[in-house]
């Protein structure tokens, strides 16, 4: 573990929750292009096949995977990565977030999201009891707080956290936060990368796709 972190392919950072837990995130993206490199070393025809960006939309008739994004204050996190999913699924994926202490949404979401291409026009926060009612196949908790607070929801959904730091907390005016949106935009990117790619597992609860942790019966996993 020493060398991976050491390497930069494998970062930890501790529990905004609870100081003695941490979280482990592994840089895929890097360790695919070391992969390439090391194919390359080994014969100059070896090499990664890039997968495409995007699936083909869902056949008709066919219901969307549905997937709820929670953090405290659905005003960063949770709507970048509920954009992001609907962006990249072309159809697959039906998206929402919310937070479990709503305040308005950060004028820095509107500018990451278009940087990439997304408008989402107006949002509104919205409170996570909105969807106490709704089935979802994933339910995913982007902060640490609200994962220690979040409800259970019907059909029992599959729970997945991925502990992604408050870009709003970075400190300064708009600008000055600028860069730590960029950089959760970019964990989000690679972290929803697989609700773009095939497979069925986003339809319904059941082993979650690639890279990603499902919870025990009785607490949501450390990621």
């Amino acid at each position: 573990m020493g060398k991976l972190r050491a390497a930069g392919l494998v970062s930890a950072r501790r529990s905004s929750a609870d100081a003695r837990d941490a979280y482990y995130t592994v840089d895929l993206g890097r360790f695919g292009e070391l992969l390439a490199q090391a194919g390359r070393a080994v014969h100059p025809g070896l090499r990664l096949a890039p997968a495409p960006p995007l699936v083909p939309a869902a056949p008709a008739g066919r219901t969307a995977a549905r997937l709820l994004f929670l953090c405290t204050g659905n005003s960063a996190r949770s709507q970048i990565a509920e954009a992001l999913a609907v962006a990249r699924s072309a159809g697959r994926v039906e998206a929402h977030s919310a937070g479990s202490r709503p305040k308005p949404v950060h004028p820095n979401v509107v500018r990451v999201l278009r940087e990439r291409g997304i408008e989402v026009g107006s949002r509104q926060p919205k409170h996570l009891s909105t969807f106490a009612a709704h089935r979802f196949g994933y339910v995913i908790t982007l902060c640490d707080k609200v994962r220690e607070v979040c409800p259970e929801f019907p059909g029992h959904p599959g729970c997945i956290h991925w502990s992604i730091p408050d870009p709003a907390a970075s400190g300064g005016d708009d600008d000055a936060t600028l860069p730590a949106f960029r950089d959760t935009a970019r964990t989000g990117s690679a972290k929803s990368a697989p609700t773009a790619g095939p497979g069925p597992s986003w339809t319904a609860p059941g082993p979650p796709p690639s890279g990603l942790s499902s919870a025990p019966p009785s607490r949501w996993p450390a990621r």
